[in-house]
């Protein structure tokens, strides 16, 4: 094989695995299609919904009556006390509520042994409940399938 044969044949060689090698890097971490279950006339779950897309995750969102909400609530195993507005499933975890798209994030990157977060409520300054520059203080749950509670994060003053 002659020198430039052999020059060409490595540079495709090179140029495949680079290719190869760039489909993994330029996977996100959170590649992972969510799906968020919610009533219709809910503008926050919308406002949510859009900033979890604007973060770069894949949304699927299904609009179902509040009985249904209710009964997906119950499936994904949220205690009543961290309810809110919609609930959402990616890769094994349950996202209830207003929760940041970098906690879900960080989520899928730490891979904890929870079941999920939780933003219990609609807090003012949450993603989808922004009101100005007013952020009401609260706090992002981790919790666990035999009901334990912990602090994943903490936002407002």
């Amino acid at each position: 094989m002659s020198l430039i044969r052999r020059t060409a044949r490595l540079r495709s060689l090179c140029l495949r695995g680079a290719l190869f090698g760039a489909m993994f890097v330029a996977t996100p971490l959170h590649a992972a299609a969510m799906t968020v279950y919610k009533t219709a006339t809910c503008g926050c779950c919308s406002a949510w919904v859009d900033h979890v897309r604007d973060a770069g995750f894949e949304v699927q969102a299904i609009d179902v009556e509040q009985a249904r909400l209710i009964e997906h609530k119950k499936e994904a195993g949220v205690d009543q006390r961290l309810s809110s507005c919609h609930t959402a499933l990616i890769d094994g975890y349950v996202i209830e509520g207003h929760v940041p798209a970098a906690d879900i994030r960080r989520l899928l990157e730490e891979r904890p042994d929870v079941a999920g977060l939780a933003v219990p409520g609609m807090p003012t300054g949450s993603p989808g409940m922004e009101y100005g520059d007013r952020v009401d203080p609260y706090r992002v749950i981790a919790f666990g399938d035999e009901g334990g509670m912990r602090i994943f994060a903490e936002y407002g003053d």
